[in-house]
């Protein structure tokens, strides 16, 4: 095999990349767009799926550009994307027929309370593995056919085209020969079946969805097309959502294995093999990556949705911070906070809580809390948030997780991965390439393509540190049942 180079395809809720590896899976060149955001109303979210793919070409032309390497010797290309946000597109003239709605929108709530009125919310927790809640791609594509002009009648008549972000892109670069998706996006619409992984036909006739409107699913690592590239052809051999392409990236293709991604939001997944986890505690059972050859997995997942956000919110809204890097210092700099706790449920509240309508909050302010002190607060709240959900998970799993394997960009920042581990009283181990995510889904290309096996996968992954717990038992249990009593106090009800 003479080809040398996989492409990976990272599109984000705040930025679309192309990263360059090589067969040793170190990173060759990176380009990245940050992406801009669009707020219609309160607590709407929407994204352009245009820029969007015009972002992920321009970063695909200038990673292969900068990387000097010779487009021949590109293998394949793997393509991860923010999960749930919904695309719907014409299928005569390619365009998309309304914004996409990003995953953080909230204005299906009352598609989501009519679906509960129904008696449907065990249905879909038994069948798809997901909650009732906005989150998911499904009410989503319905309030579109719902509230753009003639878009039930177009999608009736075959007229039109849904997706998630990976759909979208795959349609665009191959010049609309596929429309398809993987087992990973699939599990995250809330119509997909995860039993007999299929398309629900009962809840497709509930959302009054048709049919004609939705992609083919595949496993993650099989042919989804080609991109023309100078002439050249390249097989997307890759795709995946990407907390399931982290977790792939991690090497936690196996059960047992628990990963957490701090990113715009924090995303936990526990590997829990061919079984099929009902969670009582308020998680999600998705599908893992899969492979032709392999049976598809299940795993655990808590969501957080304000992680990174809440960071942002610090520089872009509060504008005490220049940067994000900035609250490592900032953070050690002083000492340990007296009962202060920030809630971000900016979004309301993910898993265990699924509290929708909760917002934002701060607890325990007193005249002597600064600015530091939030600042401190908010970038501890992504580890109490992230100790809700590792609970929830023993406890459902009843296993015990003795190392979270980490990545994604606040992993970066050793206060808070220390804090993590002292939290959790459990080893957290840090990779030194914590672009896990975009190289899941170059390896699920690479594998496709014949340039590695599994088994490479321990082997080209490289720890950085590992974060020994150190804080006393006391002082662990005090603050968490502060921060309990501040989530407590957050909720709606």
């Amino acid at each position: 095999m003479n080809k040398k180079y996989v492409i990976a395809f990272d599109q984000g809720t705040t930025s679309t990349r192309t990263i360059v590896f090589d067969e040793k899976g170190s990173i060759v060149s990176i380009a990245q767009k940050e992406l801009k955001q669009y707020y219609p109303q309160s607590g709407w979210v929407e994204h352009d799926a245009l820029e969007i793919y015009n972002d992920q070409l321009e970063t695909f032309h200038q990673a292969v550009s900068n990387s000097g390497i010779n487009p021949k010797d590109i293998a394949a290309i793997g393509i991860t994307n923010q999960r749930e946000t919904t695309v719907v597109w014409d299928r005569e003239t390619g365009k998309p027929i309304h914004k996409a709605i990003v995953w953080l929108d909230k204005r299906t709530t009352g598609i989501c309370k009519s679906i509960e009125d129904k008696g449907l919310s065990s249905y879909i927790k038994k069948n798809t593995g997901l909650v009732v809640d906005s989150y998911f791609s499904g009410t989503k594509l319905k309030w579109i056919l719902d509230n753009v002009e003639g878009a039930q009648e177009k999608a009736e008549a075959g007229k039109l085209m849904f997706g998630n972000i990976d759909s979208w892109l795959i349609y665009k670069f191959t010049n609309g020969k596929k429309h398809v998706t993987d087992h990973t996006n699939a599990s995250r619409t809330m119509i997909y079946n995860i039993k007999n992984l299929e398309w629900d036909e009962k809840l497709l006739k509930e959302l009054n969805i048709p049919h004609s409107l939705l992609p083919k699913v595949q496993t993650s690592s099989s042919d989804f097309g080609i991109i023309e590239y100078k002439g050249i052809k390249i097989p997307i051999y890759g795709v995946a959502g990407d907390q399931q392409a982290s977790l792939f990236g991690q090497g936690g293709f196996e059960a047992g294995i628990a990963k957490s991604t701090f990113g715009t939001g924090c995303f936990i997944l526990l590997n829990t093999g061919t079984k099929q986890v009902k969670s009582k505690k308020g998680l999600l059972t998705t599908l893992t990556c899969s492979l032709d050859s392999e049976p598809v997995n299940y795993a655990l997942e808590g969501s957080v949705f304000a992680g990174g956000a809440s960071i942002q919110w610090l520089r872009d809204r509060m504008k005490i911070i220049d940067k994000a890097s900035d609250t490592e210092a900032i953070c050690s700099s002083i000492p340990p906070l007296n009962n202060v706790y920030v809630v971000p449920a900016f979004a309301g509240l993910g898993a265990p809580h699924w509290d929708c309508k909760a917002k934002g909050s701060v607890y325990g302010m007193t005249l002597d809390t600064g600015k530091e002190e939030l600042i401190k607060a908010t970038v501890e709240a992504l580890a109490y948030q992230t100790k809700d959900v590792i609970g929830a998970m023993e406890t459902d799993s009843k296993e015990k997780i003795v190392t979270l394997k980490v990545d994604g960009g606040a992993s970066k920042n050793n206060y808070l991965m220390q804090f993590q581990a002292d939290l959790l009283n459990v080893e957290v181990d840090r990779p030194k390439m914590i672009e896990v995510t975009a190289f899941g889904a170059a390896l699920l290309a690479g594998i496709k393509a014949g340039i590695w096996t599994k088994s490479n996968i321990a082997q080209i992954r490289e720890v950085d540190t590992v974060f020994s717990p150190k804080m006393d038992k006391k002082t662990r249990k005090k603050n968490y049942k502060g921060w309990k009593k501040a989530v407590k106090r957050t909720k709606s009800k």
